[in-house]
């Protein structure tokens, strides 16, 4: 299977946006500017946010996988802006350049770092259970935003350029 047979039917599954902490809930559609979705806001902005962390992306797929690991884990529960359906998540790493719908440009900057904000998303309110140090392809990955734009629930997402 080539890099664009991959991700070809890869697509946005759910947008999140919250005004501070999880659950972020869903949204038809959102602007992404510099900094990230309008409607949404971070609670520490020390830790979240930012032109390096502007955009938080997960796999429907491993939402599904820890949920029926037992964990009561949902699309936005993780603090993820935007969720994605059928995606080849080892293409997820840093410096790859992802295209969601037909404006946006994204590049990951890094895995994130899961912290207790999110922990009623795990069964034993570990959220350690997708630190990529412990659990490689696990993680959520933030991105920079390269290309500002609209996006849509349904819009498909592709992986442009793998990373590093």
């Amino acid at each position: 299977m080539t890099e664009r047979e991959s991700n070809s039917a890869a697509s946005v599954h759910q947008i999140s946006v919250s005004q501070g902490g999880v659950p972020k809930l869903p949204v038809l559609e959102a602007a992404v500017g510099e900094l990230g979705l309008e409607g949404d806001a971070v609670a520490n902005p020390d830790i979240h946010g930012g032109p390096e962390r502007a955009v938080c992306l997960y796999s429907l797929e491993l939402i599904e996988a820890l949920a029926a690991e037992g964990h009561p884990i949902a699309p936005g529960t993780a603090g993820e802006n935007v969720t994605i359906r059928g995606l080849d998540w080892s293409l997820i790493q840093p410096g790859a350049r992802v295209r969601v719908g037909d404006q946006v440009l994204l590049e990951v900057t890094r895995f994130t770092t899961p912290c207790a904000t999110i922990r009623a998303s795990f069964k034993d309110l570990d959220s350690n259970r997708i630190h990529h140090n412990l659990h490689p392809g696990w993680s959520r990955a933030y991105t920079r935003v390269l290309k500002t734009g609209a996006i849509r629930q349904g819009d498909h997402v592709e992986v442009l350029e793998v990373g590093r």
